[in-house]
C-alpha cells in the first residue's frame, strides 16, 4: 500500500527564500505549500496536514520588528500538532530564540546569514525522524518583546576587555548551539562548538578547557528511545554521558543542558559524573544560566589554587583549618615554626587570601578539612 507523500509548509515573505527552501524541501521528497503571511499560513494549516513547517520570524518586509513568525509557530501547534516547526530568521534575540524553542515548540532555530544547504538538509532529516508533537500548545504567546541583542553566529569571540578562557559546547541542535555560544561569549569565554561525540572527544584531547556545556542526547533517535523506555532506562546509550566521563577525568567543570532527563537521571548524573549543574531546556533562563557559569568559574579558580599546593602545604592547611596554632602545626609535622610561617605565606599567595580564617574556609569548602 502506497503512502501519500508528506507535506511541508514554507512561511516566508521573501520570494527568493521561498524558492530556496521549496527546492530543498522538494528534493527531500516533500510536497511544498507556500505562505507569505500569518493568515495564509493558517489557511494552509487548516486545509492540509503537514509534517514540517519552516517559518520566518518577520513576515512584514516593511517592519523589521515584526514577529508574526512566533504567532505562526503557535498556530502550527494549535492547528496542526503533528507538524514539526523550524524557525528561520535574519535576526533574533537570545531570549526570543529560547522562547521559540521552549514555549512555542520550535524544533530548532536557524540564522539566514549563516544558512548552509547541507546543514539544512541534515536538520530536515532529523526533524522528519523525530516524533510528531502530542498536541496543541498550552502556552500563550508573550505579549512583550525583549530588547534586541544579536543572536549568536557559529563561533563568537568574547569582548576585548574580558580575558578569554576556552569553553566547549557539545550540542547537536544548531539553535541551542547558537544560544549557548552567545551567552558564554558574553560571560568572557572563547567558545569551541561541537555537534557530536567524536568531534567533542577530539577537542578534549587536543585542548585545555575551563568549562564544558554538554547535551546528554546527541542523536534525536537516541533521545526518543530513551524517553519511550521511561525512568527505568539507564541512559547509557546517550553519547553525552560518555563525554561526562571525559570531562570529569580532565577536571573540567561541566554544565549539562538537556531536555530528555527524568528526575532519577538528573540525580544519577550529579552522583556518578560529578557535574557542576544540570539545566533543563524546558525551563531555560538566560540569567540563571549566566549565574551558574559564573559560579562554575569561581569554583574552578578555587580548585586550581588548591591544586597548586604541595603535599606539605596541604598538610599545613589542613591543620590550620582544624584550629591549630603555628607552634602546634610545627610539633605535629616535626618542623620548625619558621618553616610553618614560610608554608603559610606560600599558601596565602597561591589561594589569594590574606587571613588564616579565609584559608581555613577554603580548606573546609574543598573538603580538605572537616567543618
Amino acid at each position: 500500500m502506497n503512502r501519500s507523500p508528506l507535506r511541508a509548509l514554507v512561511v516566508e515573505d521573501d520570494p527568493s527564500w521561498q524558492q530556496i527552501l521549496s527546492e530543498i524541501l522538494s528534493d527531500a521528497g516533500l510536497i511544498v505549500d507556500v505562505a507569505d503571511s500569518l493568515e495564509t499560513a493558517a489557511e494552509c494549516l487548516r486545509s492540509n496536514a503537514h509534517r514540517l513547517a519552516v517559518v520566518d520570524l518577520s513576515l512584514d518586509p516593511n517592519d523589521h520588528n515584526n514577529q508574526d513568525g512566533l504567532l505562526t509557530l503557535g498556530a502550527v501547534r494549535r492547528l496542526d500538532p503533528g507538524c514539526v516547526a523550524i524557525l528561520l530568521t535574519g535576526f533574533a534575540t537570545v531570549e526570543l530564540a529560547v522562547s521559540a524553542l521552549t514555549e512555542y515548540g520550535a524544533f530548532t532555530c536557524l540564522r539566514k546569514d549563516t544558512f548552509n544547504r547541507a546543514e539544512f538538509r541534515e536538520v530536515i532529516a532529523r526533524a522528519l525522524a523525530s516524533a510528531p508533537a502530542a498536541g496543541p500548545a498550552q502556552v500563550e504567546p508573550r505579549k512583550s518583546t525583549p530588547q534586541p541583542r544579536p543572536f549568536a553566529a557559529a563561533v563568537r569571540e568574547p569582548p576585548e576587555h574580558i580575558p578569554a578562557t576556552l569553553a566547549l559546547v557539545v550540542e547537536d541542535d544548531a539553535g541551542w548551539r547558537s544560544i549557548l555560544s552567545e551567552l558564554l561569549t558574553d560571560a568572557g569565554y572563547r567558545v569551541r562548538l561541537s555537534s557530536g561525540f567524536g568531534e567533542a572527544l577530539g577537542w578534549l584531547r587536543r585542548e585545555k578547557y575551563a568549562l564544558a556545556v554538554v547535551d546528554l542526547s546527541l542523536s534525536p533517535l537516541a533521545a526518543l528511545t530513551w524517553r519511550d523506555q521511561g525512568e527505568g532506562k539507564t541512559g547509557e546509550e546517550l553519547d553525552g554521558y560518555r563525554l561526562l566521563t571525559s570531562t570529569r577525568a580532565a577536571g573540567i567543570p561541566t554544565i549539562v543542558v538537556s531536555g530528555v532527563a527524568t528526575p532519577a537521571e538528573i540525580e544519577r548524573t550529579y552522583a556518578e559524573y560529578g557535574i557542576f549543574a544540570f539545566v533543563e531546556k524546558q525551563t531555560f533562563d538566560r540569567h540563571t544560566f549566566l549565574r551558574i557559569v559564573e559560579e562554575a568559574r569561581t569554583s574552578a579558580c578555587e580548585l586550581r589554587g588548591l591544586d597548586s599546593l604541595t603535599a606539605r602545604e596541604r598538610e599545613v592547611l589542613e591543620l590550620l583549618a582544624r584550629g591549630m596554632t603555628n607552634k602546634e602545626i610545627a610539633e605535629a609535622l616535626v618542623i620548625t615554626p619558621n618553616t610553618v610561617k614560610r608554608h603559610l605565606k606560600a599558601i596565602f599567595e597561591k589561594l589569594d587570601v590574606h587571613t588564616r580564617s579565609a584559608a581555613a574556609a577554603r580548606a573546609v569548602g574543598a573538603g580538605i578539612a572537616p567543618e
